[in-house]
């Protein structure tokens, strides 16, 4: 998988487990569960590991502005209730 940068345009090219972590990064799903269910499920890694090569990959793309690294779950925005006729 490929993304870009909107800031600067700059490509990164994702292998198969930070593609894993990138579809899974959704603001509500922590880190360690995306790794414990998508990495380490999937892949033949030590949690550790993969926990460690996770980390290094979200600060990378955190520091191009791809993705926003929060200590809490991204709330979602309420939708509004269907009026019934």
């Amino acid at each position: 998988m490929m993304i870009m940068s909107a800031k600067d345009s700059t490509l990164f090219t994702l292998n198969e487990v930070a593609t894993a972590i990138w579809e899974a990064a959704d603001g509500c799903t922590p880190l360690d569960q995306i790794v414990d269910q998508k990495v380490c499920a999937v892949f033949e890694v030590a949690p550790s590991v993969a926990m460690s090569d996770a980390e290094s990959l979200v600060a990378e793309l955190s520091s191009h502005g791809l993705l926003l690294v929060s200590e809490q779950p991204i709330s979602s925005a309420k939708t509004p209730a269907k009026e019934t006729p």
